[in-house]
Order: C-alpha cells, then sequence, then structure tokens
C-alpha cells in the first residue's frame, strides 16, 4: 500500500543516533555509522525521530511500504534485550552485595536503584522487575537537588528518570503500555518546581488515563535549593 513513512538522508546524517533514540517501536538504527529505517512495518509514520535530527536529514514521503505492525512492534519491544542505539548492558535487575548494598567508601552512601536501565526512553516496556512494582518516575533533576533522594525516594521501588523538556518527547505513549502490561501497584512522581518539570507530572497523568487503570499516583516537587514543596 501507499502510506506516509520516513526517508534518510544519509548524506546528511551525522550518525548522532538521536533518531534512533527517540524512535519508540525501534524502526531506526545505526548501521555503519549512519542512521537507517530497518523495517517499515515498525514506522507508524508519526515521525517522532524528525524534530531530534539536528541535520534535517529526515523527511516524510509517500511511497509504497508495508502497514504498521503494532502487534510486531510490542513483540519487539518486549524480547529486546539491548538499546539499538548503543551499547549499554541489558535490562537486568541489580543484585546486591548485602542486603544494605554496595557502601561508597567516601560517603558511605547506600544505593537504592534496583534495576538497569534507568531512563525512561531506555526501559523496556516489559520485564520481570515491573511485576508488582511501586513505580518511581522522576526529573533527574530532583536526585543532584534532594540530598537524600535515593534513601527518601528510591528505596523498594523501580525507578524510571528522565527530562520532559531536554530530551522533547512525550513519555506518555511508553509509560501507558509499561502500565498496561505490567502489575504496577502504586506511582510516585518526584518532579522538581520549575514549570518544564510539570511535562513529566502530566505525561503520567495521561499514560495512567491511556492505560485504562486506576492506580495509587502520588506526586511530589523538590525546590531548587532542595527541599520537598509538596
Amino acid at each position: 500500500m501507499i502510506r506516509r513513512i520516513i526517508e534518510i538522508d544519509r548524506e546528511k546524517c551525522d550518525g548522532c543516533g538521536l533518531c534512533a533514540e527517540a524512535c519508540h517501536e525501534g524502526a531506526i538504527s545505526l548501521v555503519d555509522g549512519k542512521a537507517a529505517l530497518l523495517r517499515d512495518d515498525y514506522c507508524d509514520g508519526l515521525g517522532d525521530c524528525l524534530p531530534v535530527c539536528p541535520m534535517e536529514a529526515i523527511s516524510f514521503i509517500n511511497r509504497e511500504a508495508l502497514d504498521y505492525d503494532e502487534e510486531a512492534v510490542k513483540l519487539n519491544q518486549t524480547t529486546q534485550t539491548e538499546c539499538c542505539c548503543c551499547a549499554g548492558p541489558a535490562a537486568h535487575t541489580i543484585q546486591r552485595l548485602s542486603d544494605t548494598g554496595p557502601v561508597n567508601k567516601i560517603t558511605d552512601a547506600i544505593s537504592e536503584l534496583k534495576q538497569w536501565p534507568v531512563q525512561i526512553k531506555l526501559a523496556p516496556v516489559k520485564t520481570s522487575y515491573f511485576n508488582n512494582a511501586d513505580l518511581l518516575i522522576a526529573a533527574d533533576c530532583a536526585a543532584y537537588a534532594r540530598a537524600g533522594f535515593h534513601g527518601e525516594f528510591m528505596r523498594g521501588k523501580i525507578t524510571l528518570i528522565g527530562c520532559s523538556k531536554l530530551d522533547d518527547i512525550d513519555y506518555s505513549a511508553k509509560l501507558a503500555t509499561i502500565i498496561a502490561d505490567n502489575n504496577i501497584r502504586s506511582i510516585t512522581v518526584v518532579r522538581m518546581e520549575v514549570p518544564c518539570c510539570g511535562g513529566m507530572e502530566q505525561a503520567v497523568a495521561r499514560a495512567l488515563n491511556r492505560s485504562g487503570k486506576e492506580i495509587l499516583r502520588n506526586v511530589i516537587t523538590i525546590g531548587t535549593n532542595g527541599e520537598v514543596l509538596t
């Protein structure tokens, strides 16, 4: 069928990989140092990749292409073990050295991180650590502003972080899939007081609405001086 789909100009592409990160469906990857559309049926034609490309190497065209296959995309997201655009480790639960976790010899601080990866855009949509999880969705600045962030907010939770301004993507679709396809017990949103951080809170609200589930949600706001405001 003839439909709208992306086209990548390999001459303009500088291989930054931002388009692959922005493509939640996994349709784009780097091939020989350049972005490439791997499968027509993974491309939904919405173009989340277009605005992030600094070289304006991506455009829409109408051509003969396979229909977008949502089920194939979901299967790919479920079975994917690595981010297609980086050489990072596969998603996994973190096993601590002891019940209290590894201790930093300088600060005696204890890490409360329970899984990897932590970035929303890199996290798988269905994995064992989401089962019966209390989910923490946090603005990445919050951990730097609040000294006791690990102990106060991360303990006992699965942590996902992002920045709704700098990432320039709508997290709600991916979060809605995570919520819909897993047994999430509760959601805590930790955001900064700055206006742009409202995008994180709104994305979670939209995700809950799209998922059709009623889950306890708590929103905590951190001031730029590190104080808890709400």
